[in-house]
């Protein structure tokens, strides 16, 4: 059973195209927000208009990848229960993969800031700066809007901050797996999205003093965690989904037009009639960091082939440590190491071409590319979810990418120490819905650039 990809049907592409990502065809809680209106924003890629092939842009995004895991795999094991957690459980994931434009304050002041699945915490660089890193966008000056209130430190959301203090406001410090921070005082504010919809009353960072470089692409940070701090959970209707569009353009240099998309709130849903198989499994939640969006894994199928994983290479165990959290800042799955071998062996006997040993791509598996195939086959990939019919059957073009000018096909998949990380290679294409009510994660197969 697989995937039989025609070459010669992209030709034309090839020969502008540095990276080609394959189309395959299959063979086989409420925090005081009074609107509960929804609204639509669009995504950028932090790479998009850097000039980049799209197997540049995705070394790049791989090597953020990396370095995610690890501060991920950390932090789930010392979250607010470790014995030294007055320390530990200030740290959270870091930046995301992907930027969103909004504004702040009345009149508004536009800005973008990074969105990130993995913490809680709406901030933005606030004057007078003791400490700010460069930004394109003025500096939000508080004083200048007529919606700004400090946040009373009797406040729950101040409460909820893992670090917080109370001197003329409630004053909070926050910090990041890449060691960089941002300090403040909480606020509360009105929020404008796609220049059209105003939510009032947001609980955020005014940061005066914020360091490190996780921050140089955007003005701030917009969490959107399952933490109460969070943009989604202070919303009315607590739910969010996101729509991926394929890594880079067709052209061999990134193409910035294929913008994907954020929809918060009522706008979030599934529009029964215009979905395709939609597939639904429970939100899993570990004690030590409750933001991370854990999902139960229960197996992996190649091609015919139901891998002889144990369930408990995806278990989360009482520690923190193990399990397998959605991420939308982590480019490629990553999978517990003995998981990721088998996938790795199944793929090495089931593929018909050689296994490229190099390492020249920074993908852990390759296969080399016969210099005159006109198509390739690739085994079916499926990811069995927890849940009745949560059985996950993965485009091609999700887990296989080939680079035509380096006549290799990689599997957009790595190896982890112990938790497991289900990236954006593998979410393209689909509408990925968090249902913070429910407890439950959707994948809806959505051609994202028509959204």
């Amino acid at each position: 059973m697989g995937f039989s990809f025609p070459l010669k049907f992209l030709i034309v592409i090839v020969s502008v195209s540095i990276l080609l990502v394959l189309p395959v065809n299959s063979t086989s809680r409420n925090n005081g927000i009074k609107r509960s209106r929804g609204f639509q924003v669009s995504l950028r890629h932090v790479d998009s208009g850097g000039n980049f092939t799209k197997l540049e842009r995705l070394q790049r995004a791989m090597k953020r990848g990396r370095h995610r895991l690890n501060r991920l795999s950390v932090l789930a094991a010392v979250g607010p229960l470790a014995e030294d957690a007055d320390v530990k459980s200030q740290i959270h994931s870091g930046s995301g993969e992907f930027l969103m434009e909004l504004s702040i304050g009345t009149p508004p002041s536009p800005f973008e800031a990074i969105l990130d699945t993995g913490s809680d915490l709406v901030w933005t660089q606030c004057k007078p700066c003791r400490q700010c890193f460069t930004q394109k966008s003025p500096i939000f000056d508080p004083k200048k809007s007529s919606s700004f209130s400090k946040l009373p430190c009797g406040h729950k959301l101040c409460a909820a901050l893992p670090m917080s203090s109370c001197d003329e406001g409630c004053e909070y410090t926050y910090a990041y797996g890449d060691y960089s921070t941002t300090q403040g005082t909480m606020g509360s504010e009105t929020f404008t999205f796609d220049d059209k919809v105003s939510i009032p009353n947001v609980a955020f960072g005014c940061g005066d003093d914020n360091e490190g470089t996780g921050f140089s692409q955007g003005a701030g940070l917009v969490g959107l965690g399952r933490g109460p701090l969070s943009l989604v959970s202070q919303l009315t209707e607590p739910k969010f989904s996101y729509c991926l569009t394929a890594i880079g353009g067709g052209d061999g240099i990134d193409d910035t037009s294929a913008k994907s998309t954020l929809l918060m709130g009522s706008l979030a849903g599934i529009k029964p009639g215009k979905s395709g198989k939609v597939v639904t499994t429970a939100l899993a939640k570990n004690p030590l960091q409750p933001s991370f969006y854990y999902i139960t894994l229960k197996g992996i199928t190649v091609g015919g082939t139901r891998l002889p994983i144990p369930e408990s290479s995806f278990n989360l165990a009482s520690d923190g440590s193990g399990g397998m959290i959605i991420d939308s800042g982590t480019t490629i799955t990553y999978l517990e190491g003995k998981a990721f071998e088998a996938v790795k062996k199944e793929f090495v006997k089931q593929m018909d071409l050689p296994a490229d040993t190099s390492g020249s791509t920074g993908l852990e598996l390759c296969f080399t590319l016969p210099a005159d195939a006109d198509d390739i086959t690739v085994p079916k990939m499926i990811f069995h979810f927890d849940g009745e019919d949560a059985d996950l059957d993965l485009p091609g073009e999700n887990y296989i990418i080939a680079d035509k000018s380096s006549g290799m096909a990689c599997l957009a998949m790595g190896s982890s120490g112990s938790m497991s990380i289900f990236g954006n290679v593998q979410q393209q294409n689909m509408l990925v819905v968090h249902d913070l009510t429910k407890e439950t994660l959707s994948f809806v197969p959505t051609q994202c650039d028509q959204l």
